[in-house]
């Protein structure tokens, strides 16, 4: 008899997948030591935070002794804070943003659970392109929604408009983007973006009420290739923006993100008061206040995204001597690779035989592909290069 209800069983099977290739890890590094595995299973950002951070803790450390310098504050964050990151905001999205338009959240999946918490009814729907981030569609259903996915077009992951536009009902509310996007590397372009706009425009208005535009941009500092990253603010009016310190600071464990509302969109008054309220009700109450100070002290700052593409050309290489088709991210710490023969499980299982880990494509609602990430040393990445080929061969 299971303890827990058929709903979080049901989730630990659909998110078996990473907690297997970490469970496999673990084996592995136990019997064959810890050098002798290449784990690219887990996008957890290994590069320490930049120098700024190391000084902000430091400065904190000596107002620690003085009265509520740890204590609550306001549930949408500090306010100075929040201007700081307005600040930011407005140079980065290349729109005028106020401190009010900002909520500071627990990291960027905070973010996303205080805005579904907020805007969806009980079986409306959450659309998102596939493959998509794993922790979607759990989010979406802690708030009684339904998450669906519209394939992408193409081996550059492009948006596929007319999958999209189908894919929208009358119960579509949120439309979820990720760019740079984990699993694939894939930048959207200002122009698929236009026209994203113009789907979501045109059956808002034919279902008579407004569907968000959502994009999750934790990745937001790390493209390669001088690629921009397009700013909804400007493209869509119903469009928000989740995001986090935990890659670009290296801050994964202070979790420490906000939430931007589109500062021209009609109705943000009403909709950032129910943020508030949802930050404060989902039991976040407000982010860390040790990590929301260290990231406003931090924030012209980032770690080294140099390393980063270094490592990315390392894996490229690997990639091309083992004959493995890939489409060479743009931006992110991923690659996602066609799994020879067509079988992400199976072929993921070979990387295994070889002390490779990697996660099969499935686990991101796309068969056939596997993950890969380079947030690991250089050497690790070079060090895999003929377990590939014997894997392919």
């Amino acid at each position: 008899m299971s303890l827990l209800t058929q709903q979080m069983a049901g989730y630990l099977e659909r998110a078996s997948w990473i907690r297997k290739m970490f469970e496999e890890g673990a084996r592995l590094k136990a019997e064959h030591g810890v050098e002798a595995v290449c784990d690219f299973s887990l996008g957890n950002p290994d590069l320490p935070p930049p120098g700024e951070v190391k000084k902000a803790l430091g400065e904190l450390a000596e107002l620690a002794d003085q009265p509520l310098s740890l204590g609550y504050m306001p549930n949408p964050g500090y306010p100075w804070v929040r201007q700081a990151l307005a600040e930011m905001a407005s140079k980065e999205q290349a729109v005028t943003v106020a401190p009010e338009d900002i909520i500071i959240t627990c990291g960027a999946a905070g973010a996303l659970n205080v805005l579904f918490r907020a805007v969806l009814e009980p079986g409306e729907e959450v659309l998102s392109p596939a493959p998509f981030f794993v922790e979607y569609g759990f989010y979406t259903e802690n708030h009684g929604g339904v998450f669906k996915t519209a394939p992408v077009s193409g081996a550059d992951f492009s948006l596929d408009l007319n999958a999209m536009e189908q894919a929208i009902t009358a119960k579509t509310r949120v439309v979820l983007i990720n760019s740079p996007n984990n699993p694939t590397g894939r930048v959207y372009s200002r122009e698929e973006l236009e026209a994203l706009a113009q789907v979501l425009e045109a059956k808002s208005k034919e279902h008579g009420k407004p569907i968000f535009l959502v994009s999750d941009e934790p990745y937001r500092f790390l493209t390669f290739d001088s690629v921009e990253v397009p700013s909804l603010l400007s493209i869509y009016p119903y469009s928000v923006v989740g995001t986090s310190f935990s890659k670009n600071l290296s801050m994964a464990g202070e979790r420490v993100g906000y939430l931007l509302v589109n500062p021209s969109m009609q109705g943000k008054d009403e909709l950032i008061e129910g943020l508030v309220l949802a930050n404060r009700i989902l039991g976040f109450v407000n982010a860390p206040a040790i990590g929301q100070a260290v990231a406003a002290k931090a924030l012209n700052s980032q770690v080294d995204v140099s390393i980063y593409a270094n490592r990315r050309a390392a894996m490229a290489e690997v990639l091309d001597n083992a004959s493995i088709d890939y489409f060479m991210p743009q931006g992110a710490f991923y690659f996602f690779p066609k799994a020879p023969g067509g079988d992400d499980v199976a072929f993921c299982a070979k990387l295994q035989q070889e002390l490779i880990l990697a996660v099969p494509g499935r686990g991101f609602g796309f068969p056939g592909y596997f993950r890969l990430t380079f947030c690991v040393d250089e050497a690790v990445i070079r060090r895999s290069a003929e377990g590939f080929k014997r894997a392919t061969a």
